[in-house]
């Protein structure tokens, strides 16, 4: 059998919602899945960025890291997880471009039916972890993807996390994910790259002649 593929598409300026992504990449390859990991790109002037500090030092060595998501990437997943930290209570506006660049996939109905799951951090303990996770479900159902929550079916999830995806607070960047978030994260990508295996077995891809 094949193995399932896992694109991680997210965006994260100061290292949370990377290493939650690292995490969740961690755990599907642990279970057998071939993972491309992609970084959002931004969209504003470079003088915006300078503004923040460390802003676009940062950017420049996450982007020499990780490609850019792109709409191939998505049309190659059979599972999509998306990473995003939290802006007001929901998504980056990085990520919804991302997610928003792929009318064409969705249009041609070649989103529908993969797996889609999601994870993110936020600044502050009431910053809006959970408001944002959901945000994401309805572009998922938009999308047409099989939304894959966490559960409380690991005990992981008893110790961190929602069980709508990984999470973490950073307490205004001071602290990166612990080993109970990483956990979380871990156990995300195991349980998104099954549940894509399983849709596979289930829809079956017809090779073109």
């Amino acid at each position: 059998m094949s193995k399932p593929k896992v694109l991680i598409a997210f965006y994260s300026r100061n290292s949370s919602t990377e290493l939650l992504a690292k995490a969740v990449a961690q755990g599907a390859m642990a279970e057998g899945a071939e993972v491309r990991l992609r970084r959002a790109r931004e969209f504003v002037a470079p003088e915006v960025m300078r503004q923040v500090p460390e802003w676009s030092e940062r950017a420049s060595e996450m982007n020499a890291k990780y490609e850019a998501p792109t709409e191939a990437d998505a049309d190659w997943a059979d599972a999509i997880v998306f990473g995003t930290p939290t802006r007001f209570g929901s998504i980056a506006a990085e990520l919804k471009a991302y997610i928003d660049s792929l009318g064409g996939l969705w249009f041609q109905g070649k989103l529908n039916g993969k797996a889609g799951s999601v994870f993110g951090s936020t600044s502050s303990k009431h910053g809006g972890n959970e408001a944002t996770l959901l945000s994401l479900y309805g572009p998922m159902a938009h999308l047409g993807l099989i939304i894959v929550p966490l559960g409380y079916a690991d005990p992981a999830m008893f110790a961190a996390g929602t069980p709508y995806g990984a999470t973490h607070v950073s307490n205004r960047d001071a602290v990166m994910p612990g080993a109970e978030d990483l956990a979380v994260a871990t156990y995300q990508g195991r349980r998104v790259a099954s549940v894509a295996r399983s849709l596979r077995v289930a829809q079956p891809v017809v090779e073109a002649a």
